[in-house]
Order: C-alpha cells, then structure tokens, then sequence
C-alpha cells in the first residue's frame, strides 16, 4: 500500500511546474460563467424551436383536419331518423301515387317515384309545313296560344288541353289500382281542328318509352308499326305498353295512317329530342288516296352523335309515330303483369265511364272544399280556378339525383346528398324544378285539397338538410334538369338561405288541427321536430345581424361596380332595393319578419307534442316586440319600416370612359359597358325604398292591431303614387329612385314595381285578419281589403282569358301578365283568394 501511495505521488509532483508551482498536466480549461450561460440560452432557443415546430406541425394538421372536417360537413347527412320512409314512395306503400304525370317539364308525359324509372312521353309535328316544328318539353319560344291541365286531381286523372294555331290536342290519363306495382293506366289523346281551314291539318304523334337506367324493353313490330313494348324492372315487374289503332271521334272507325318507329340508345333523358330530331327524314309518303301522295316526316334509322363514347352504358329509347288527320283520338295502354283480377281492359268506353266519374268526384270535391259558386263566382270563373288548381298539382314531379354545393372551406363544388324530391314547380316551361320559397306557398293550396300530398313534400325537403341544418335553395337533382339551368346557377352555396316559407304552411297545419293532435298528425310532427329545430337553429347562427334580435340575409352580389343596386336572390325578392354597398352592419326586416313567424310555429308545435318550449316563446316575445322592432328598423323620415345599411342614395349607371390607346383605332376596343357611378359616399341609414320588404310587419300580422304604424301603412298602401294599382299592389313604390330602373344593361327591373301574387296574398290574407280584430284601423283594412281582393281576382281572370295563361308577374301601369308562363306555382294563390281561405 505504501508503496503504491509513494508511486501516486510521485506521478502528481511530477505534474507541477518547479519554477511558478502551477500543475502542468494537461487538461480542458474550465468554462467561464458568461460561455456557461451562452451555452445555456442556445439549449433553451434549440428547446424552444423543436417545440414551436412541433406545435406548428401538430397546428397545421389539426388545421388541415378541421378544413376537411368543414369542407366534408356541407355533404354529411343530419343525423336524425329521416322524416319519410326509404320505400314510402313504392308500389307497395302508396300505390296511388307510383305512377303519375311527373315529369313537368314536357308537354305531356308519366313516370313511377323511382329513383330510377321507365318513362313515357308524347311529341307531336304538324306535317307539310314550310318548318318542322317538334314539340316536346315546354318551351315558351314554342308560343302556343295556351297549354295546361283543365282537371288534375293530383292521383287518379288528369285532362289538359294544348292549343296549337289551327288544332287542339286534349291529353288526358286515367289508373287503375290492382296488382302490386301500381296498377294499370291509359292514355286517350284527341286532335281537333279550330280553323277554317279548307283541309284538316295532319299530324303525326310520337310516344316514346325509354328506360332511365333500369329494366328491359322488348319492341313487338308488325311491318313498319311498333304495336306494344313489353317490358320488365324491378319496381314494375313485368308490363305491357300497347298502341292501339287512331279513331273516328264520331264513328269510332279506324282512320288511315301513316306508322314509323324507331328504336335507339339513350345515354340520358334529356337527350330524347335530340335523339329523334336527328333521325328525322322527309322521304315518307302519306297517301289516303293513291292521287294524293305528300311527304311528310318521319322517324327513320339512328345517327349517332359524333364522338360518342363507345364505353357509356346506354339507356334504350323506343318510339311510335303515328300520322294521321283531324279529328282522331289514339289511346295508349299500359298493364302491369301482376294485375291478374283485371275483368275488362282499360280503354274505350270503360275508360270513358270511369273518366266521367273522376271528373263528377274533382267538381263536386272542388266545390265542398273552395265553395266558389256560393260565393257568386259564375261558372267561367269556377272553371278557371279549378284550371288554376289543376296546374298547380299537375305540375308536380318526382326528380332523384344530387345538386352540387359549396362551401367556403371546399375547392371545387361538390355533388350534394343523394335523394328524391316530391315536389311543385313555378312554372312547367322555365322553372320546371323545386325551389324552396316557392314550397311553402304551393303547399297553402296544394295542402287545402289533400294535406297527406303536402306532408309528404315537406318531408322530402327537409330530408335534404344536411347536419349543419342546411337545405340547398334550389333543387336541381338530374342531368335533365341541369339542361334547363344556366351554368352560374347551378351550384348552391351553404352560407345562403332562403326564405322559411314552408313554416306558413305549418302554421295552417297547425291551425288546422286546433289542438286535436291525431296519433298520424303526433308521429308525423315528432318526426320533423328534430329537423325544424336544426333548420331553425342554423337561420339563428348563420343569418344574424350586426345587433340582437336583427337579421342579415347572406349571398349578396359583392360586385357592386357593375350592378345599380347589388341583387339579394337570397331573400327570393331579387333585385329588390337594399344598402348599395353591401356590408356586415345591414338589418334586413324581411328577414326579422319571417323569424318570427318560425318562432311563433316552432313555440307552438313543441307545445303540441309537450316539449320545452320556453326558449321559442322568448324568441317569439322579443322578435313581436313592436318597440323594439320599431327600434331596429322604423324610419322616421321616411315613416316606413326599412332595411338598414351602408347606403346611397346617389347612384346611377352611366357609360364608362373607354381611353384608346395612341396608334388604335377605337373599333378594336371592347365596347363601353354600363357601370355604376356613386355620385354621394354612402353612409349607415335606413334605406330608401318604400315596397314589398316594407310591409312584412303587417304582412306576417306581427303588428298590434291598435299600432299606429299600422295606419301607415294602411295609407301608404292606399296611395296610388305608391303601391296602389286597379291590378295589384306594385312591388315597390312609385316614389323610389329605382322604380323600374335596369339592375345592369341587361336586367330589366323584377322585384322593382312589377305586380306579384304571392306578396299580394299575404297582403289580402293581413288586411283580412286585420279586419277582424278590434282596434281603431279594423274598418279601414276591411274596406282594403274587398277592393284588393276584387282588383286581384279581375285583372288575373282577365289576363288569363286574354293570354291562356297565369303569369309570373303583372305590369303595374297595364296589368298585363309579364314573365315566365305558364307559372302556375304561387300565382295559383289566386284560388285562395278567390275562396278567402287564409
């Protein structure tokens, strides 16, 4: 051990300098405290980066996570049970209704509720014409003097009359229960000639059967006649179509004709004109007599369409044409394979028997329920509501397929939940689709003649709402309903809404029911709560105002250097005036106005069903607090209800400046285009326009009866210089700055003083219940009341006898109808009117 400890230290002495003492071994110099702390604030900044990384890392996936949690949310279905049975539009659950005339947009055609299904239609031609005019869908640039369903009730029977310049063509169907896939139907079809022609026109029918995607049809041709189609699907089962020969009306003798057929693929159904358009030949011969030989045209052999895709499932499309003179009639049969009771076949005179007695059923049910000729109304004008009605119902169709929608979380448009729609159209011609404002005011009448047809489109539109409470504003669900949409219209956005209007119909339902829930009615509404509640959330989270209790529709145009006034198709009123310069600090009273009312219903359906109901009844007491909706939008100058925003009234289009280039001659410049000119800055005001929006506290009845802003109205009303017209009141005063003022160069005015029936039915339905409440102004909306009513009902049988048709709008300053026709969607209001039933 000691010799090991001398060993030790002799190794550290020989480690120390002899001449200072200091240890010369050699070793790393101990840090400073200064490199100590650099190296430690490196540590915590490298620390402090790797965690800022890792934080930014995790942030930017959580981030890129919500984004595709946002952008999946506007195509994610609301997770309550669905309001309508999968199946409820079957054979097997609603026979009547599987097969019937739903396909509004042609001019005569039937269809099953299928998602996808067998379709039927009729075209017609007028031979030896200098054009060759085929008819098919509706178009107005057809120009026929009128078309349109005189009896309709909705299930069994349908007669519509066509009226062509020198012929007649009534189309009418009946059906028949038996079997299970919906039973038999036929069709009888009769031309008549109504000119003085010295020879009757001769006219070729075309009836077509195609299959939309599914089943098989078998054509059964003898010479050049395709006499019936046999066929099978899966909803049909097996089935026949057989043409049967035309007819002498009066005789019921065979007449002579002309027959072709063709038979081709069909990658779509709106490719169906087209399709026979181009197999369309003039080589064929009519000759009743062998002196008298004519060409006339024909369906002959297929012509592919260039370029066609060799790899697409095509869709087989069949059609007979017959041709042959005024007056005739040609009834077409279809029999389902399982309707083995049948005792006699469908046609002839067992389908004239039974016709007249749906016709004796439709007169004497219209008549219970509307009581037109007791209140005065002569048979002329009976007819032409139960025409009126007619058109409504018999403009109903079933579409399937998806809309595209976007969000602001999504890139591109995507393809929207997959489903059905039951569903009327405004118009058979241009809006041949289901819109939802619209909704609410075809279902005040369709619901008067049959509520189970209107619960049913109820529940197929809000089993369209997706989890957000969502319901795209336009529905437009198929390939050959695109066809008739223009390209910027076709996509929905999901911060948009329209007006809640299908709460008017559940506030009639409601009333309806005065307080005797059913069992049907309890589960019915127990089914749609959880929906409406969602709806009615999403309007109270997306569409708030700047202050409490105030709304703001969304989707407003936001180029305003183009557009005299920025449009709000939102609000369903168009280019109505709003604030000029769109902003987040704009107060819509319409908006407010139809909130109430979803309050007032939503209070009152969880009543019914025993549900909490006090946060409604709050909404509902503080949106009807006429103090403070006088707070938010009255304006005192302008002694009127209005919208509020960042407004100018200053504004005007002029032509701009176009400077041209030094060495250019000005014809190689676009031309000058009409741009908006702010002459004044706009500021935060009421808005100037006195019209539509300014009476919806009086129109959803959410004044007090004894509220003097009430008289104004009333008077405001009244006035001439403002909405008063002998036609209607005019949808905005004459004393605006854009009364019939242009929106753009090409946008003539619509919401801007033209007359519309559906505002004009709540403004005949207010003054009604105004006049029978107590109060000081009771006898002043009475009076209103009987001379609106009258001008109302005057000037549309007028214009309808004048024209053949219901318009979509009425001129102010002549009454003329204007628009899209026929529109029987909401003007078929008039019926109401007619029956004062509000």
């Amino acid at each position: 051990m000691a010799r090991q400890r001398l060993k030790k230290e002799r190794l550290l002495d020989s480690k120390v300098d002899g001449k200072n003492g200091k240890n010369t071994a050699p070793h790393k110099k101990a840090p400073t405290r200064e490199k100590k702390k650099k190296s430690n604030l490196g540590n915590v900044f490298v620390t402090m980066a790797m965690i800022l990384c890792a934080v930014s890392c995790v942030w930017f996936c959580y981030a890129i996570y919500m984004r595709s949690w946002f952008a999946h949310r506007i195509i994610t279905p609301h997770p309550s049970s669905k309001i309508l049975n999968s199946n409820s539009s079957s054979p097997a659950l609603t026979p009547e209704r599987f097969w019937g005339s739903y396909r509004p947009q042609v001019y005569f055609g039937m269809k099953t509720r299928s998602q996808k299904s067998i379709v039927t239609g009729l075209m017609w031609i007028q031979q030896f014409k200098s054009e060759v005019n085929l008819r098919h869908t509706c178009e107005q640039d057809d120009r026929l003097p009128s078309y349109g369903w005189l009896m309709h009730d909705g299930i069994n029977f349908g007669v519509q009359e066509i009226k062509e310049n020198n012929f007649i063509l009534t189309t009418e169907f009946g059906k028949r229960l038996g079997g299970q896939h919906g039973g038999d139907w036929t069709w009888r079809i009769t031309a008549k000639p109504q000119s003085s022609a010295p020879e009757n026109p001769v006219i070729s029918l075309l009836f077509y059967v195609a299959s939309d995607g599914e089943g098989v049809l078998q054509p059964h041709i003898e010479g050049k006649k395709l006499v019936a189609v046999s066929g099978s699907s899966a909803e049909l089962g097996k089935f026949k179509i057989t043409f049967l020969t035309p007819a002498d009306l009066k005789s019921r003798n065979p007449k002579y004709a002309s027959y072709n057929h063709l038979q081709a693929p069909c990658a779509s159904l709106e490719m169906v004109t087209d399709i026979v358009k181009s197999s369309l030949n003039g080589r064929f011969v009519y000759s009743e007599t062998s002196a008298n030989r004519r060409y006339y045209v024909g369906v002959d052999t297929y012509k592919p369409v260039p370029n066609q895709d060799r790899e697409t499932t095509f869709n087989t499309l069949l059609v007979h044409q017959v041709t042959v003179q005024a007056p005739f009639e040609i009834e077409v049969l279809f029999e389902s394979g399982s309707y083995m009771e049948r005792s006699n076949r469908f046609s002839g005179d067992v389908f004239t028997d039974e016709l007249e007695r749906w016709k004796r059923a439709f007169d004497e049910k219209f008549d219970n329920i509307f009581h037109l000729s007791d209140k005065g109304f002569p048979p002329q004008q009976v007819k032409f509501a139960q025409a009126v009605f007619s058109n409504t119902i018999g403009g109903m169709g079933y579409f399937f397929g998806q809309s595209y929608v976007q969000s602001k979380y999504n890139e591109h448009p995507l393809p929207y939940l997959e489903g059905p729609l039951y569903t009327a159209v405004p118009s058979r011609s241009f809006f041949p689709r289901g819109f939802l404002w619209d909704e609410g005011f075809h279902q005040l009448l369709i619901s008067k003649w049959n509520w189970s047809i209107s619960k049913e489109v109820i529940g197929h539109w809000l089993d369209l709402m997706n989890v957000e409470g969502w319901i795209p504003r336009e529905q437009i669900l198929d390939n050959e309903a695109r066809s008739k949409v223009p390209a910027e219209f076709i996509v929905q956005r999901n911060e948009n809404a329209n007006p809640p209007t299908l709460f008017l119909t559940l506030q009639k339902l409601i009333e309806d029911l005065n307080g005797q829930l059913t069992e049907e009615d309890e589960t019915y509404l127990k089914k749609l709560f959880p929906r409406l509640k969602t709806w009615y959330d999403w309007y109270n989270s997306t569409q708030v105002g700047p202050l409490p209790s105030s709304y703001r529709w969304r989707g407003r145009d936001t180029d305003t250097n183009l557009f005299l006034n920025p449009k709000t198709l939102t609000s369903g009123l168009d280019d109505y005036p709003r604030a000029s310069h769109p902003s987040e600090e704009e107060r819509h009273v319409d908006l407010r106005c139809w909130m109430t009312l979803a309050s007032k219903v939503m209070r009152d359906i969880t009543e019914l069903l025993g549900l909490p109901q006090q946060d409604y009844q709050n909404m509902y007491e503080t949106l009807s607090d006429n103090s403070l909706l006088e707070e938010l939008h009255w304006s005192e100058d302008l002694k009127a209800f209005s919208d509020y925003g960042n407004h100018s009234q200053s504004i005007s289009l002029e032509r701009e400046k176009i400077s041209v280039p030094r060495g250019q001659s000005r014809q190689h410049n676009q031309a000058a285009r009409l741009v908006r000119s702010v002459r004044k800055q706009p500021k935060l005001q009421y808005v100037n326009a006195f019209g539509y929006v300014s009476l919806f506290p009086f129109l959803l009845q959410i004044l007090k009866p004894d509220s003097p802003k009430l008289q104004c109205i009333l008077k405001d009303m009244k006035d001439a210089g403002k909405l008063w017209t002998p036609y209607g009141l005019r949808s905005l005063s004459k004393s605006s700055p854009l009364y019939l003022k242009r929106n753009t160069e090409y946008d003539p005015p619509y919401w801007r003083g033209p007359i519309w029936v559906n505002l004009n039915y709540l403004v005949v339905r207010a003054l009604y219940y105004y006049s029978t409440q107590t109060g000081p102004y009771q006898e002043m909306a009475a009076t209103l009341y009987q001379e609106l009513r009258t001008n109302l009902i005057t000037n549309i049988y007028k214009q309808y006898v004048q024209t053949g048709y219901l318009w979509e709008q009425y001129n102010d300053n002549t009454g003329r109808g204007q628009g899209s026709h026929p529109f029987t969607g909401w003007s078929s209001l008039i019926v109401l009117i007619m029956a004062e039933q509000y």
